[in-house]
């Protein structure tokens, strides 16, 4: 039968590899824009809250602990996109296998990384009261060098000249920061700025491995990374950090002086309030941002996109608080640039490489037919 219309059959598998082609076109634009909103989302909210979070201190505010609750009180807003996208998480599930990782698993993984996380929004806390915005903005960056060496150990990936490049760059850049021990901003404590250097160190060190650490949680108990398991891994983090802040609030004595800091804080009650409410929220939109990158891409590219965010911050910091941008910051910066872009350009060629070789099983596969 086909040798009676071989050109019959030659147009058929030409109509196929056209519908094939433009699904796959319609597919790829549909991510794109995916990973587009998603990375908006993430720049725009980490900036708005690492800046709100220091007009608290500057205006007055003092609560440590109220500050790391901001970092997840306000995870209630991830119910947003989960329910908006109750249908793709419905249809993703019907395509995945029906396993259901053990419940007392899943509790261990969300309260270990909960504590973790809370842990580590109190550092990063102290580390924006004891440091200027632009400062604590640098450090932040060697957060993509902690992350390959903890996915090298924990999650078996690999490191290439460009990746060891940009730790190496990294590590300078925080160095170059770490020398300079007097403050850029009135509002900032000279004699505390060691004890700021090495908290946000240790900070941008544990976010990384919390990164890690959900990746290594998705492969080995959870055993999916759809959109709604990626949004339960935060939501239920965030709840049990909200909790662990809300617990140190209350232990350490500092709810006592909440009261008379908002009737301190220089820009009235209300400041006080939109304030603290508005970093939560930019805090929870940077996590929707996260959120989609890691079920679009990887934990590991959002963190490169979040690095992303450290020549903006400091940009707003010199407009907004005052912070000075002298010689030393700006080779700081540049030097966290390049190591971004070492780093961002590894993850580029590794796409490159796994489309060529999607694009030649393609091939392989139209040619047999």
């Amino acid at each position: 039968m086909y040798l009676q219309n071989p050109q019959k059959e030659q147009r058929r598998l030409q109509q196929s590899l056209l519908i094939k082609t433009h699904q796959q076109m319609t597919t790829n634009l549909s991510w794109w824009v995916a990973v587009s909103v998603n990375i908006l989302l993430l720049l725009v909210g980490q900036v708005a809250a690492t800046l709100l979070n220091r007009y608290y201190y500057d205006q007055g505010g003092n609560s440590k602990w109220l500050e790391t609750l901001t970092f997840s009180v306000a995870f209630p807003i991830l119910y947003i996109p989960l329910l908006f996208f109750n249908t793709s998480v419905k249809n993703a599930s019907m395509q995945q296998d029906c396993y259901r990782p053990p419940f007392l698993s899943l509790v261990l993984v969300y309260v270990g990384i909960g504590l973790i996380t809370a842990a580590d929004s109190l550092m990063y806390s102290y580390g924006l009261l004891y440091l200027s915005v632009s400062t604590y903005s640098l450090l932040c960056a060697t957060q993509l060098a902690f992350n390959a060496v903890f996915s090298y150990f924990i999650n078996s990936e690999k490191f290439t000249h460009l990746t060891l490049n940009s730790v190496v760059l990294l590590t300078f850049s925080a160095a170059v920061i770490g020398i300079r021990h007097e403050s850029d901003s009135s509002t900032v404590d000279p004699r505390k700025a060691p004890l700021g250097f090495f908290l946000t160190l240790a900070a941008s060190a544990t976010y990384s491995l919390i990164l890690s650490l959900m990746e290594l949680s998705f492969d080995k108990v959870i055993k999916s990374r759809n959109f709604s398991s990626v949004l339960n891994m935060q939501i239920y983090t965030a709840l049990v950090s909200t909790i662990a802040a809300f617990a140190g609030l209350f232990a350490s004595g500092e709810w006592r002086s909440l009261k008379g800091e908002m009737e301190s804080f220089e820009k009235g009650k209300l400041g006080y309030l939109m304030t603290v409410i508005w970093s939560s929220v930019a805090w929870q939109v940077t996590n929707v941002g996260l959120v989609g990158l890691i079920f679009e891409v990887s934990s590991l590219f959002s963190n490169v996109i979040s690095t992303l965010g450290i020549p903006i911050v400091p940009v707003f910091a010199v407009i907004l608080f005052g912070d000075k941008m002298d010689g030393m910051k700006v080779i700081s910066l540049l030097l966290a640039l390049w190591g971004f872009f070492s780093y961002f350009y590894q993850h580029y060629i590794d796409y490159k490489s796994q489309k060529k070789g999607r694009d030649v099983e393609g091939k392989d596969e139209t040619s047999g037919a």
